[in-house]
């Protein structure tokens, strides 16, 4: 297989990837054939997920304008995946002045593209880091550069959570991430779900068997599964509620029914 001059060294091609499986759904380039094949079958088994993945995109939009109307100018957003147009930087500076951002990601192909799109930029930076190792995100050398954990944080965790089972023990890993935060801090989450949409059990099922088949988890929670990510902070208006609801930019009439397939909220600390 022949390997693009922009994929790093060492990874193997052959094996699908979370984040170059999101990079497919949302139309990037930046992915292998053996993520293409999968995100197919994935497709097929619960269609309609590219608009998924944009409503995740919308919602992620709209939450950082939020935080920096409140005043959270700083953002680490962990599992940011492969850059596409509209990040979280983008997006915040847009909105004002003074933002900083801290991509985390485990992929070694959206941690090198991060850092070609970042080149330069002296208020955002990329960690190469694992959701399940927090220390080694908040002691990394641009966290403590660019994050001031004395002051508000909007911690990021969109489409993520979804992707770790109970033994991975991911309420655990939100806590110790939530406790290294200021008071004020904002968590941005969004989480797949069967629960309100059109989509039935049985194909959260077979998507989940196509992520497993590819070496990777995908689990469908319940809301009350997914609020307890939110221990510890204050759920904002409109509470946990389905992609498009939370704080939509207009009129909801056009939206796809498949889009309600996952649940989204804003918490913040006391």
């Amino acid at each position: 297989m022949e390997r693009p001059a922009w994929a790093p060294q060492g990874i193997d091609l052959s094996v699908p990837s979370v984040a170059r499986m999101y990079d497919y759904y949302l139309g990037g380039s930046h992915n292998f054939e053996a993520d293409r094949a999968a995100a197919r079958r994935a497709i097929e088994a619960f269609p309609g997920l590219p608009k998924i993945m944009q409503a995740n995109r919308a919602f992620m939009r709209r939450a950082v304008r939020y935080a920096m109307a409140q005043g959270v100018t700083q953002f680490l957003d962990i599992g940011s995946g492969i850059p596409t147009f509209g990040n979280v930087h983008e997006i915040a500076r847009d909105a004002g002045d003074g933002a900083r951002v801290v991509y985390v990601d485990n992929d070694p192909v959206a941690v090198a593209h991060s850092r070609a799109v970042l080149a330069g930029d002296d208020r955002a930076d990329i960690v190469a880091a694992d959701f399940r190792s927090p220390a080694s995100i908040l002691g990394s050398e641009p966290v403590t550069r660019l994050l001031d954990l004395e002051r508000p944080v909007a911690l990021l965790l969109v489409a993520l959570l979804h992707f770790l089972d109970n033994d991975e023990k991911p309420h655990e890993h939100v806590a110790e991430l939530r406790d290294a935060l200021a008071p004020g801090s904002l968590l941005v989450l969004t989480h797949a779900s069967v629960e309100r949409g059109p989509a039935t059990v049985e194909q959260g099922d077979r998507i989940s068997d196509v992520y497993r088949r590819g070496g990777s988890t995908l689990v469908m929670r319940s809301s009350a599964e997914i609020a307890r990510f939110f221990e510890g902070f204050e759920l904002v208006e409109p509470g946990l509620v389905p992609l498009p609801d939370w704080r939509p930019d207009g009129p909801l009439d056009e939206e796809d029914p498949i889009v309600y397939s996952g649940f989204a909220g804003v918490g913040r600390t006391a």
